[in-house]
């Protein structure tokens, strides 16, 4: 019984941390309501089961101890500078689309991505998802491990949980909201989320080619003059 209760705390915390992270705003949340608008309720757990096969991924990855590898100031800039480009890719097809855009035809928007590889593509993409993960991540992997696989489990599933509670409601929102408003304000709303795709890709890419550089800085002052 003690075994159980244990297993559900972690599962718990996880909750509310996962809860933490995603009601901010990201880019896994622009696209989840950009994919609402155009396909309906669906989308926001579709896109989020993507990002948890993503997920699933990584947290084998650190349980086997390759975290080390993934907090490489070079692979969090490449991530950087890669998904960041893809992010501005997305956000400039939204923008395109923006003129013949309708309720009655929403497929025209964006790229068209199925939600549950969006939800993997923007989440690879994302420099600071990796880095919540090699460290608040790692420490709660560490944590569930001191309880064998079980608790690893745990942890997943009340990250997952939470992910999966509020983008559920998100896209549900959205989808209720394509039966109050008109075709301005669906333009409006699509054009609203390319810009802020734009916005944290030029913001990675940014982000990605100075820790580059400032590793290029440390590297030259390190090497003696000939």
């Amino acid at each position: 019984m003690q075994h159980l209760w244990t297993m559900a705390g972690i599962a718990a915390t996880a909750f509310v941390v996962g809860l933490s992270g995603a009601l901010m705003p990201g880019p896994l949340l622009a696209v989840t309501v950009e994919e609402s608008a155009r396909r309906g309720a669906a989308a926001g757990p579709l896109i989020v089961l993507g990002h948890m096969l993503l997920e699933a991924v990584l947290v084998g990855a650190l349980a086997a101890g390759l975290g080390s590898l993934l907090a490489r100031p070079t692979v969090i800039a490449g991530i950087g500078l890669l998904g960041g480009a893809a992010m501005c890719w997305m956000g400039a097809a939204m923008l395109r689309s923006l003129r013949r855009l309708s309720w009655t035809s929403p497929t025209a928007a964006g790229p068209r991505l199925h939600p549950v590889a969006a939800g993997i593509v923007v989440s690879l993409s994302n420099p600071y998802w990796t880095l919540w993960w090699v460290t608040v991540g790692a420490g709660y992997v560490v944590l569930g491990l001191r309880f064998g696989w079980p608790g690893l489990a745990a942890f997943f599933l009340g990250h997952i949980l939470a992910d999966f509670a509020w983008y559920t409601l998100v896209s549900a929102g959205v989808a209720r909201g394509r039966r109050l408003f008109g075709d301005r304000c669906y333009r409006g709303l699509v054009g609203l989320c390319g810009a802020l795709m734009l916005v944290f890709g030029v913001g990675f890419v940014r982000s990605g080619a100075a820790t580059l550089g400032s590793r290029g800085s440390d590297a030259a002052a390190v090497v003696p003059s000939p």
